[in-house]
């Protein structure tokens, strides 16, 4: 086989189906704007300290569970190192004046909460089966995959996750806490589907851990393992137009002026930013409408600290903070108010540490609060930016000091970004967090397929399928599928992992 493949981005979901479409003899060469690869899982080091960009911790990482299982297949094991979360506290919830913590594994779980929750015993665990169910009846997430009609039960996507923890128990108290986690996927009540918030938190019930050293391992274990089966990535290559026939796509013209041609394509950016490359009858008005249309996540507001030298204990927990009792209200904001919540994390940068180098804190921002530098030079947006980044980080720290008051003082220096960056990083539109907003209430119009309509013209990443790495691990299964077969691949892990 010498068919060429051309993939657009070399975010998790390019490098993933890189890795994929190389392991089963297809030509690869992925073309990536940046200077680094990775997209999310990109870093970068400042003083000598590595930081985080998109992708903190991890879940189901444990042997037999399955991102293990992916990261066994995709020759990951051997170059990402780990280190578990607090298996008793992994995140900790902190609303109305209370702290609240979420265990690994059932029984944990469901005591830890009932600690707080005596007369909710039963909610909590019909909660903890219901989110179980959910993931198991996903035959990607269960591998049991049969055909592409069943991927995801439609009455997990047509009903809210706010809906379902309203009916899960009458407490609201619990259905805010049960719902703090809404920082990994900026959820909006009524419109964001259980199968979202389902998925996360059943990924992260099992096992979690933070990558050592920084996710960007992940990026380039991928890289080197595509690179050796004799595939090509590209660096400082811009796709600027991806150009068609009568029938479908032809090459790319990259901005540097060099076109190059291939056999089939993959999108490994934005919906809407694929659009954008695209000038062909091939593409309806009516879709691309649609498309262009769709409504994206918030984005965030974040601050990069360094600390001072063996100051500050590691925290082996994530902090979820609520300013308010309404968890599922904080994106919406005023210049007074916010923010109305914030999520805290330390990185770790080795197995064993006992003080943090790093840590950082995230806040909900609105891209309205920063459209008037859009277009303007990195680095270069002039002092009105600057001034603004600084007063929204110290707005943002002292919050983080009523929480976690040993942080204030022994911050040696940070550094910020705002939507602007994250979109001028990663490419999504308005730097949404999370991509395209998936709403119950129009499931159809807001879930993106693999496929475009253009034949040989295919999507992959957070968009496709759903966010978060094994969302994009399981949606390059999907795009792969579609040259492959999705159940060859399912086989390909299984017996990669019977035999390992």
């Amino acid at each position: 086989m010498d068919k060429h493949v051309i993939i657009i981005g070399s975010g998790l979901g390019g490098l993933t189906c890189g890795y994929i479409l190389a392991k089963n003899g297809y030509r690869v060469c992925i073309m990536e704007k940046n200077t680094q690869i990775g997209g999310c899982l990109q870093t970068f080091t400042r003083h000598g300290i590595k930081y985080e960009t998109g992708m903190h911790y991890i879940g189901s990482i444990e042997e037999g569970q399955i991102l293990h299982r992916f990261f066994h297949y995709l020759s990951l094991l051997p170059d990402v190192k780990l280190r578990p979360l607090n298996t008793k506290a992994y995140d900790i919830v902190s609303i109305a004046g209370q702290r609240f913590s979420f265990a690994n594994e059932k029984e944990d779980f469901i005591q830890t909460l009932a600690q707080d929750f005596p007369q909710e015993v039963e909610d909590i665990r019909r909660y903890y089966k219901v989110i179980g169910d959910v993931a198991n009846d996903s035959p990607l997430y269960s591998f049991r995959y049969k055909d592409s009609l069943t991927l995801l039960n439609p009455l997990y996507v047509k009903r809210s996750a706010s809906e379902f923890l309203s009916e899960i128990t009458a407490n609201p108290l619990l259905q805010q806490v049960l719902a703090a986690n809404l920082p990994l996927y900026a959820g909006v009540p009524c419109k964001t589907p259980l199968y979202i918030h389902a998925l996360i938190r059943d990924f992260y019930h099992k096992s979690t851990c933070r990558i050592v050293g920084g996710s960007d391992a992940i990026a380039r274990s991928l890289a080197c393992s595509i690179r050796s089966m004799g595939g090509e990535i590209h660096p400082r290559a811009e796709v600027s137009t991806i150009n068609c026939n009568d029938v479908q796509a032809t090459s790319v013209t990259l901005k540097s002026g060099e076109e190059i041609s291939g056999d089939y394509f993959i999108s490994n950016i934005h919906p809407q930013r694929t659009l954008g490359l695209l000038c062909t009858p091939l593409i309806r008005k009516s879709y691309r409408e649609r498309i262009m249309g769709l409504k994206n996540t918030i984005s965030s507001f974040t601050v990069y600290i360094q600390f001072k030298k063996d100051r500050v204990l590691y925290f082996n927990s994530n902090l979820y903070h609520y300013n308010t009792n309404d968890v599922w209200n904080c994106t919406h904001y005023t210049e007074a108010d916010w923010p109305k919540n914030f999520m805290y994390m330390h990185l770790c940068s080795s197995a064993n540490q006992q003080y943090a180098d790093a840590g950082i804190v995230f806040a909900y921002m609105d891209f309205r609060d920063v459209a008037r530098w859009k277009g303007t030079p990195v680095g270069r947006r002039g002092e009105a930016y600057e001034t603004f980044k600084q007063q929204k980080a110290e707005r943002l720290l002292d919050e983080l000091k009523k929480q976690m008051p040993d942080v204030r003082d022994n911050i040696e220096r940070y550094y910020t970004s705002t939507p602007l960056t994250y979109l001028d990083y990663t490419g999504t539109e308005d730097g949404s967090m999370y991509g395209i907003l998936r709403d119950c209430t129009e499931p159809m119009q807001t879930v993106v397929s693999q496929r475009t309509k253009i034949s040989n013209l295919f999507q992959v990443g957070q968009n496709i399928n759903s966010h978060g790495i094994l969302g994009v691990i399981i949606g390059s299964i999907i795009t792969s599928g579609e040259f492959v077969g999705v159940n060859t691949i399912m086989q390909q892990i299984k017996n990669s992992y019977c035999n390992g």
